[in-house]
């Protein structure tokens, strides 16, 4: 929706529309990660909380084009489907059980538990008053830097060690927020990935 060029800003409201492309590929360097993500990314953000409380939310996706040499797959998006076919993954990125990595070297995982219940990406978990244990394991990210936000921004943040691989717990519950969603970025503060809500109850 902000395509770095004239008349490349979408002007309208995203009704209507399935799901929301937050990350494009570069357009003229080598930093996967640009001002038009940036600013698609926080209108996606800033509407996801809206959109939960009527219902039905826009899923981000991911795609690389073909700019420049060298750049399919970066970013790409990661789809958690039931079986590798076209109407499986296609649901998955309609419910939104997908992240978005910067390289095929990104590994994210991210779930949600309170008491014996569990709930992964773009799933709903219903917790009543029960506190939320929320974990992150990151790969390939190393010195990064893990942040949790909710309907009230960003509610928490957390370091990765030096071997890119590192585990992040945090704890929430319903009452803070309608849901958690996570960005993980480099050293450098480029994103290396992002992910879609879990829903809380």
């Amino acid at each position: 929706p902000h395509a770095p060029y004239p008349s490349g800003t979408f002007m309208y409201p995203y009704q209507g529309f399935d799901v929301v492309e937050v990350w494009n590929g570069q357009w003229s360097s080598d930093v996967p990660w640009q001002a038009d993500n940036e600013a698609a990314l926080a209108e996606w953000g800033r509407s996801l909380a809206a959109d939960i409380r009527q219902g039905r939310w826009r899923p981000a996706i991911g795609n690389s084009d073909t700019h420049l040499e060298d750049q399919i797959g970066i970013p790409h998006t990661v789809v958690l489907a039931d079986e590798l076919s076209a109407d499986a993954v296609l649901a998955g990125i309609r419910a939104g059980r997908s992240w978005i990595a910067a390289s095929g070297a990104v590994e994210l995982s991210f779930t949600v538990s309170a008491g014996q219940h569990v709930a992964g990406i773009g799933e709903r978990l219903k917790i009543g008053s029960e506190p939320a244990v929320v974990r992150v394991d990151v790969r390939g990210v190393p010195s990064g830097k893990v942040s949790f936000h909710t309907g009230k921004g960003k509610a928490y943040r957390a370091s990765l060690p030096d071997t890119g691989s590192g585990t992040v717990e945090w704890h929430t519950s319903a009452e803070d927020s309608a849901f958690i969603r996570i960005e993980v970025r480099d050293l450098k503060g480029h994103m290396a990935a992002l992910s879609n809500p879990i829903l809380l109850a």
